[in-house]
Parts: structure tokens; C-alpha cells; sequence
């Protein structure tokens, strides 16, 4: 990786910590420039606003996803195999990287563009990987129903039925009986 992509990525990493710690409201230039140790006109250079420095975070969250969903359904070549790696790679997020997400809702929601249309591609690759299109999307609604309940704290599954959960939510992806 090249040096101005490792320290845009430690920038955005800097503004995650921030949205996590502390919360949307504290997410402003200076505190990232101090979060990440560097000048104000360090962070300046590579993100000239608090928007674009937004519109980074979700670019480089939505990339990553992208990533890791392409690599876990490599390793699988049955018909659904999109599904469940979106599936896998939902419901394992451990969120530091989401911040970005409630930062752009609750600063500029217009910055959630790319994101809708990071869904729609997805949501149209569910739709044509050979499971029924509506329970393909029933099972992607579920996976990002446990995703938003852990993000936004309302989960109170214990850990054995939220197991439970995903299993068969994978087992549905792969034609399984809705029982």
C-alpha cells in the first residue's frame, strides 16, 4: 500500500475512534487531527472538508466490505454463495469502521449516496445468484436487522440464539426449509 493510502486509512481509522469514543458530535477536523496525531493541515490535505472527510470513511468502509465479501464467497461456489458471504460478513462486523455510516446521517445525510448505491449493487447480485430473489431479500433484510440491532444496541440475543440465527439464515441462503 502506497504511503498517501496508509495515512488517509489511519486518518479515517482516527475519525472512526472518535464516532465510537465519543460520539457523531465530536467528529470535527481538530479532534481528528489530534486523534491521529497530525497537523490540521496534515488532515487538510488529504480530506479539505468534514464532508469529505466523511465521504472517505464510507468510501473506504464500503470498499473493505466489498473486499472481504468477495473473498469469503470465493471460497464458495454454490448458488447463493454471494448471499451468504453478505450474510457472513454482516453479522461478524465488529462496527469500528460503521461510524462512518451514523457520521454521514447525522452530519449530511447526502453523503449516504454512494452507500445506497453500494446496496442496490448488492441487492441486485443477491437477486441473480441463483436463490429465489424475494427470500434472497428477506434473508439480506434479516442479516442487516441483526447488523443495525448490534449497531444501534437493541440486540439482546445472547450469543448461542443469535448463533442460532445466523445459522439459519445460512441455512436458508442454501434452499433450506423456513421452519
Amino acid at each position: 500500500m502506497e504511503k498517501a493510502s496508509m495515512k488517509k486509512e489511519e486518518l479515517l481509522e482516527a475519525a472512526s475512534r472518535i464516532v465510537n469514543k465519543k460520539g457523531v458530535r465530536y467528529l470535527t477536523l481538530n479532534n481528528v487531527a489530534k486523534e491521529a496525531g497530525v497537523s490540521k493541515g496534515g488532515l487538510l490535505y488529504y480530506f479539505p472538508t468534514k464532508d469529505s472527510l466523511i465521504q472517505g470513511g464510507l468510501q473506504y468502509m464500503l470498499s473493505e466490505y466489498t473486499r472481504e465479501m468477495e473473498e469469503v464467497a470465493s471460497h464458495d461456489q454454490a448458488p447463493g454463495n454471494l448471499l451468504r458471504a453478505y450474510i457472513d460478513v454482516t453479522v461478524n462486523d465488529e462496527q469500528p469502521l460503521t461510524s462512518n455510516l451514523l457520521a454521514a446521517i447525522a452530519i449530511n445525510p447526502e453523503l449516504l449516496k454512494s452507500s445506497q448505491e453500494w446496496y442496490l449493487r448488492w441487492q441486485e447480485k443477491i437477486e441473480e445468484n441463483g436463490v429465489d430473489p424475494v427470500m434472497a431479500t428477506i434473508i439480506r433484510l434479516a442479516a442487516d436487522g441483526v447488523w443495525f440491532n448490534e449497531l444501534f444496541g437493541f440486540s439482546f440475543l445472547d450469543e448461542t440464539f443469535r448463533e442460532r440465527v445466523v445459522e439459519k439464515l445460512m441455512e436458508l441462503s442454501e434452499g433450506g426449509p423456513f421452519e
